[in-house]
This record gives structure tokens, sequence and C-alpha cells, in this order.
């Protein structure tokens, strides 16, 4: 076993925060001054920024990522005896949102070599009972949404034709990939609405919870504005039974503060990306997908790697940080007291993940470290790594 030289830890909020500390206290000792903790200006104006952002009309801050997931579901008429196609492989807090709107889920495996959800399985999975797709945006790395929505415009057509037409909306989770982008548009704009989470360790993270949804959609924003406090179309007056689901005046600050250097961020997560391939291209290992016209965020580096389990507790060993997201896929959450079937892809990928500590404060030195150890526990498991490229280049393929 290696002895540590260095110590990495899977994140660094207080350095993160440590620049913003002066204008975040700033700006709370005006809201204790106003007295203006609950909706109002401060997130009127974070909402405005973050549409402009992300180039759509509606961005509406919710109090966590999962309550953007359930009033998404409510705006598009998401509820009994409705089904939802979702990845099996993701946070368990999409199967959560489903369940509470009184939906059933349909699980669709993953595209091989891509952590994504396969929109052939996809739309497989469609039937009369479907209301949603649900892609997710796993890891930071965006879904070309482009061949889901055409297969879905080929069937409405044909329901039309057929006097049979029901909608289904593509409801984009977005809560790991703030700033990622395909063919130049941004996560949160490619579907008819999106979620995001503002968990503190997201890439635009808060202080506590928050989320937010996003739609281009005028009447979707309308619902979701009335929902998410308490169903008032104004003061006392309430048009729906809704939520209390707003998000707090001191996370709106905070998380302005922080979209400023939101690009600057993602571009430090990029460089560490880039020099984590640079390093372990060589190894018998899967790495995150690149290219495909899309601009990752790399909410997380997840590679795979059988007997991960051997290599996670070698790195630590060393002292350095690793997490899995995650050991088990939703279909296989105790919560499910029914069957599934199988899902050979996202269970493979369940079994053989491990994320690697990344963040823009992750020094060269310290990924190189990071690199020389996964290196040096192929060599003293598997032996000499060299020569192993194209066993890497088609793991996708396997």
């Amino acid at each position: 076993m290696p002895s540590p030289k260095m110590k990495i830890p899977m994140l660094k909020l207080v350095d993160q925060h440590a620049p913003l500390r002066a204008r975040i206290l700033s700006e709370i000792d005006r809201l204790l001054q106003t007295g203006q903790f609950v909706l109002g200006e401060p997130v009127a104006a974070f909402e405005e920024r973050v549409a402009a952002y992300l180039g759509v009309r509606h961005a509406i801050g919710v109090a966590s990522g999962t309550d953007a997931l359930m009033l998404a579901f409510r705006s598009a008429g998401v509820g009994p005896g409705d089904e939802v196609i979702t990845p099996p492989f993701s946070f368990f807090a999409i199967s959560e949102a489903i369940e509470l709107v009184g939906a059933e889920v349909v699980f669709a495996d993953l595209r091989e070599g891509t952590y994504l959800m396969d929109p052939d399985r996809a739309m497989e999975a469609v039937t009369e009972r479907t209301r949603a797709i649900v892609p997710v945006h796993l890891y930071g790395h965006p879904m070309d949404l482009a061949p889901l929505k055409r297969a879905l415009d080929d069937r409405a057509q044909s329901a039309k034709n057929a006097n049979t037409a029901k909608s289904i909306a593509v409801i984009e989770d977005a809560a790991q990939a703030f700033g990622a982008s395909h063919r130049g548009t941004k996560v949160g704009a490619l579907g008819d609405l999106a979620t995001f989470s503002f968990y503190p360790t997201k890439n635009l993270g808060g202080c506590g919870d928050g989320g937010l949804i996003t739609t281009d959609d005028d009447d979707h924003a309308a619902e979701i504005r009335m929902l998410r406090d308490h169903g008032q179309t104004e003061k006392y007056v309430h048009g729906s039974f809704g939520w209390n689901s707003r998000l707090d005046a001191i996370q709106a600050v905070i998380l302005s503060a922080k979209l400023d250097h939101i690009d600057e961020w993602n571009d430090g997560r990029r460089r560490v990306a880039a020099q984590y391939r640079a390093l372990l291209a060589d190894l018998p290992a899967g790495l995150p997908p690149a290219g495909d016209n899309s601009v990752s965020v790399y909410h997380q580096f997840a590679m795979r790697v059988p007997d991960r389990d051997s290599l996670m507790a070698y790195l630590a060993e060393a002292g350095i940080a690793s997490a899995l997201h995650y050991p088990r896929c939703l279909h296989q959450q105790p919560a499910y007291q029914r069957s599934f079937g199988s899902f050979p892809v996202a269970e493979r990928t369940a079994a053989e993940v491990l994320c690697l500590p990344i963040y823009p404060e992750l020094t060269e030195d310290e990924v190189s470290y990071i690199a020389e150890t996964i290196r040096d526990w192929f060599h003293e498991t598997k032996g000499d790594a060299q020569s192993s490229r194209q066993e890497n280049r088609s793991w996708g393929e396997r």
C-alpha cells in the first residue's frame, strides 16, 4: 500500500468561498437590514440573470432540485395513471418525485460508454400512458436530445393523424450540468422544461438547498410560479393546491455572487479533466465521454474500473478521496417492492464506476499525484498497463 504524500478531498468548498466571503456577507447584511428573506427583488434579480445566462425565457427559483422535478411534473400534467421514462442510473430524487406526484416510473437503459440514457431504449419504453421523458445530463455531460425529440415528433404526428394525440414532455434533469451545452445551446434550453439543483456540492451551489426550473413556455412558467407559492394567484387567493417551495433570498444572493464565476470554475474543471485524460489514456479503464458536439462541465470525473473497490481503498491509503456515484441503480433500491427487469449497461456501470476529485482549485501537481497513484495500482494488480490503448478506446463498444 502507498504512503500518503498529499491529502486530497473530493471537494474544497471552503477554498471556493474564501474570495467571495466579503461580498456574500455584505449581501446578507443588506438582507438583514431590509428584512427581505423570501422571494422579492433578490430572487427576481437572480432569476433574470440565470434566464439570460441559459438562454431561456423563464427561470423560476424553488426550494430544492427535488421540488423542481415535482413542480415540473405537475406543470406538465403528470399524475396518477401516467408513466415517466428515465434512466435507472442516477440519484434517487427522480424516482422519488415521480412516485410523489402519483405517476409510475419506467426505466430505459444507458447507451454504453456515455453514462447517459439511450434514446432508442427510451422510445421502446413509450406507451399510451407515457406523459414525460426525463433525460439526465449525468456528471455534467449533456445528452443530445435531438434524436429523442425527432422520434417523439414523428410519434406525435402519427397520433395526430389517428386522432389519438397525447403530448409527451421532455424534462431535462440538469442538476449536475449547470453551464454545459450541446451544439451551442445551454443545458436547460434543450427540452420543454428543465430542472436544476443548487445543493452546495453542485458546480453552481448555494450554502444550503435550492433549485430552479427553466422553460420557454409562458403557461408553464406562470403555473410553476403559482404552485411554488401555495397555489396563490394573488395574495390570499389560491387558484390551486401548491407547495411551499420558494427560493430563499439569502440563497439567491449567494448564487448570484457565484454566477459571476461559473464559467471560470467550469473551465477549471475542464482543465483538470483534460489532465486526467492525458495521464490515464493508456490504462484499461473507461473514461468519461468527450466530444460529440458537447461541452461538459465535469460535475464528476467518473471512470469505470473492474475491481473498483480495490482501487478506491488504494487511493484512500494514499490520502486521496474518491466516491461512488452511484453504487446501486434506481430499480435496485429497496424502496421498490416490484421488479423492473434487467438493465445490463446501467448495472455494469454501477458496479464499476468510481469518481475522482475534480474541482477548479485542484492543482496540476495534485492531479498528477492522483493519476500516478492510479497507474501504480494498475501496475501492481494488473501488470504493465502499456499497450492497452485499444481496450480503452473500445470501452463503449464492449
